[in-house]
């Protein structure tokens, strides 16, 4: 039995799509084979990196991707980490199941934060909601799969 391929899609690819790559591998490599990818470039975000750090799970080795690069891996799933690629997700062949889940974009809840930590708690929401998903995913998955054929 192959791991279930799952792209985790964003924007940018810079802070949530990584979070859930991040974590799908450190909670349930043993089944999933994650990725991500934006429909922009923008580079890792250094305060996704710091508070993925701080929970145990390395993304430092990451680097932003565009979906044309991963655009030719059957996956199983996609599922949109943010609205802006849920309505803007790009056509990949074959039968993934498609799923929107959408969480806070963390540099936009930190933009009028001043104080660094204050900021950091942004992340750190962004990163246990995602952590929750991803923790539910298998069940989840296995409902997707059942009902959708």
């Amino acid at each position: 039995m192959h791991k279930i391929r799952i792209l985790f899609l964003c924007t940018g690819n810079s802070c949530r799509s990584q979070m859930a790559e991040g974590w799908a591998r450190y909670l349930h490599g043993d089944i999933f084979e994650p990725y991500s990818a934006g429909t922009e470039i923008h580079g890792m975000n250094q305060n996704a990196i710091r508070v993925m750090t701080e929970a145990g799970i390395d993304i430092s080795s990451h680097h932003s991707k565009n979906v044309e690069e991963v655009q030719n891996i059957p996956f199983d799933v996609i599922i949109t980490v943010c609205d802006h690629a849920h309505e803007n997700c790009p056509f990949f062949p074959g039968s993934a199941k498609r799923i929107h889940a959408g969480f806070d974009d963390p540099p936009r809840l930190a933009q009028s934060i001043n104080d660094p930590e204050k900021k950091l708690d942004c992340y750190r929401k962004v990163r246990d909601e995602i952590r929750d998903f991803i923790a539910q995913l298998p069940d989840a998955l296995q409902t997707v799969f059942q009902t959708q054929g």
